[in-house]
């Protein structure tokens, strides 16, 4: 009935027409007229309604155009339009099922109408998601929210072609924010209409299925524990890199831009968002998550296979904020727990690991003295293994700090004294580890049968760690006192091996070498300085002293104490020797030349090029770490 004659009827004196009967007269004039307009205007509502969903109803032989095309792309108004008069349709509805005027026929007319409408918003929907796939997909979304937040006022002076990329990046975000939008409108309506699990569920079917792709695109794949612990170690460390590159843009971009589509587009119901999300997110996240716990549980990680596990829970523990966010969500509860659960096991494997680096180190039964007294390879494999270690310093504090060291003996105040056993756990179990080191160590040096040797090599092996430490993030853990500490332990064994090796030496010249002796006397102490000098020479050129500074200490000391005795010995009783015996044969070294001679020392030139054999060899662990290092 048009809305003038309803003016007209109620607005009018109620006197009764003549031309109009009694009856007609009672039909036209309800006892409540507020109520008759109200149920005029809801017709009203229904006509408009009928008109725009018939237009675009493709079951009820409209155009063809209107069939294929989309509302929201061919007339973005009427498309508002076509939302507000579905929506007034429910407030029709809503108004006839409290009405007791109303018809059946009127109510079934408006629920067929409804039906239409959402069928054909349901096929709105699905458009919307497929048109758009290049456009709502994750890192789209994620990003357009990260510049929306940071996004500042562009200055006069960028390039022109700044200004071509800013310009199609906003291109991009239009057209994103578009489809969000109009997603959001079409998800309002069905969800306030009482339709909202026919929307969801179309939600959930696209955007699961890109996720999906998605992750398979970045290598993801599900794997069960079994498989884990039969895959052949390199397919595993290459499955384990792919997870590594794949994890941060997962978490990032593709778990984030999802969470922020089902919120936006489900923002009328926090329950639907958080469905959504569970539905599409949970089980991609769950085989995400489950290969690192797998790892984890693996029983067959050596101490080589450290630095991996590592960088597994490093990546998991860096994205744990955003995992935490992302996954709030009650219903997602598994994903955060299974997250942490992979930090548990990984660290228990760090932890089972580690105590097997430790017996490694002390089970090393080698026989063979290392040539020359140079750097045993057990102890540049130690020491770069730490080296490396402490690469991962923050992440080892972690999973070390709840685990003290239990030994029964008292520790020396030299390796232990300076660390706070609350405070660094990491620091305590390095030093632990360089200690077990140092005392194996000891037990090689006793290989030796010429005690010089064995000093020289203990000497060159402390030397390569404390310049280990020195160099590496090993001098934050240890410390200061640590190292000056060893450094003094490292001159006592280069005194110990002057001591040893050039005692002899020393002893064959008299103690005061201006004192008058005969020239018998004089050949006697020349000879003795010729033998012990060509024994100690011959012995020593084969040996090695692999730190260039230390080498040079310990040469320039011997000659201190060498050089000049001799140099006094010699100028005071060589012309005796002459004149008495007329021969030269006994004074073989001039003092000039005696530097030249120690200069040759400790090179391990006549040790058949063990030398350069020991500087290059190295611990299995470096050629597996990741950085592949060299080592010193």
């Amino acid at each position: 009935m048009p809305r003038k004659g309803m003016r007209t009827l109620f607005f009018k004196s109620p006197s009764p027409s003549p031309s109009n009967s009694p009856s007609r007269t009672t039909a036209m004039l309800p006892s409540s007229p507020r109520h008759s307009f109200s149920d005029s205007l809801m017709e009203e509502n229904i006509e408009i309604a009928e008109a725009l969903i018939t237009k675009w109803d493709s079951d009820s032989g409209s155009t063809s155009y209107t069939a294929v095309t989309s509302i929201f792309y061919d007339d973005r108004q009427e498309a508002r339009l076509y939302l507000k008069s579905v929506g007034d349709l429910q407030s029709a509805m809503q108004h006839f099922l409290i009405s007791q005027t109303t018809s059946a026929e009127k109510l079934v007319r408006a629920q067929n109408l409804m039906q239409s409408a959402m069928k054909r918003l349901e096929k709105e929907f699905y458009q919307i998601l497929s048109a758009n796939r290049e456009y709502l997909d994750a890192e789209t979304v994620s990003s357009r929210s990260s510049r929306a937040s940071t996004r500042t006022s562009v200055s006069d002076q960028d390039s022109e072609s700044e200004d071509e990329s800013r310009v199609a990046t906003e291109s991009v975000d239009h057209i994103s924010w578009v489809a969000m939008s109009d997603l959001k409108s079409i998800a309002d309506c069905m969800i306030a209409s009482g339709y909202g699990k026919e929307c969801v569920r179309i939600y959930n079917i696209i955007r699961k299925s890109i996720l999906d792709e998605s992750l398979y695109i970045l290598g993801v794949e599900k794997m069960t524990l079994s498989q884990v612990q039969k895959m052949d170690w390199k397919v595993l460390e290459t499955k384990i890199k792919n997870w590594l590159n794949a994890v941060k843009v997962s978490v990032k971009t593709l778990f984030y831009g999802e969470r922020l589509l089902c919120d936006h587009v489900f923002a009328a119901s926090n329950s639907i968002a958080e469905s959504c999300f569970n539905e599409i997110s949970k089980e991609a996240a769950m085989t995400l998550f489950g290969f690192p716990e797998s790892v984890g549980k693996s029983k067959k990680l050596s101490p080589e296979k450290m630095f991996r596990v590592l960088d597994l829970y490093q990546a998991v523990s860096d994205l744990w904020p955003e995992i935490e966010s992302i996954f709030s969500f009650e219903s997602t509860s598994a994903v955060r727990s299974l997250a942490v659960n992979s930090l548990v096991k990984l660290g228990e494997a760090v932890r089972s690991m580690l105590e097997e680096f430790e017996s490694a180190i002390q089970k090393e039964t080698s026989k063979t003295p290392v040539p020359a007294g140079g750097v045993h390879p057990l102890t540049r494999y130690v020491m770069n293994y730490l080296t490396f270690l402490t690469d991962y310093t923050e992440v080892l504090t972690d999973i070390v700090a709840d685990w003290p060291l239990a030994i029964s003996t008292p520790l020396p105040e030299a390796y232990f004294g300076c660390y706070d056993a609350e405070e660094s756990q990491l620091s305590i179990r390095v030093a632990w580890l360089v200690l077990v080191l140092l005392c194996k160590l000891d037990g090689k040096a006793a290989l030796y049968k010429d005690v010089a040797l064995s000093y020289l090599f203990l000497a060159n092996n402390l030397q390569y760690v404390v310049g280990k430490v020195r160099s590496s993030n090993l001098k934050y853990l240890l410390g200061d006192y640590w190292v000056e500490k060893h450094d003094s332990k490292v001159q006592q064994y280069a005194a110990n091996y002057e001591r040893m090796g050039w005692t002899k030496v020393f002893d064959s010249l008299p103690k005061d070498p201006t004192a008058e002796i005969s020239s018998d006397q004089a050949r006697i102490y020349f000879k003795r300085f010729n033998a012990a000098f060509e024994e100690a020479y011959k012995k020593q050129t084969s040996w090695v002293v692999m730190d260039p500074k230390l080498r040079d200490e310990i040469k320039v000391s011997v000659a201190k104490k060498l050089v000049p005795t001799y140099r006094e010995f010699y100028e005071n009783h060589r012309n005796g020797i002459m004149r008495a015996c007329g021969e030269d044969s006994l004074v073989r070294y001039a003092p000039e030349n005696l530097d030249n001679y120690l200069s040759d020392l400790l090179y391990g030139v006549a040790s058949g090029g063990s030398v350069s054999s020991f500087s290059s060899s190295s611990g299995s662990s470096s050629s597996s770490h990741s950085r592949g290092r060299q080592g010193r």
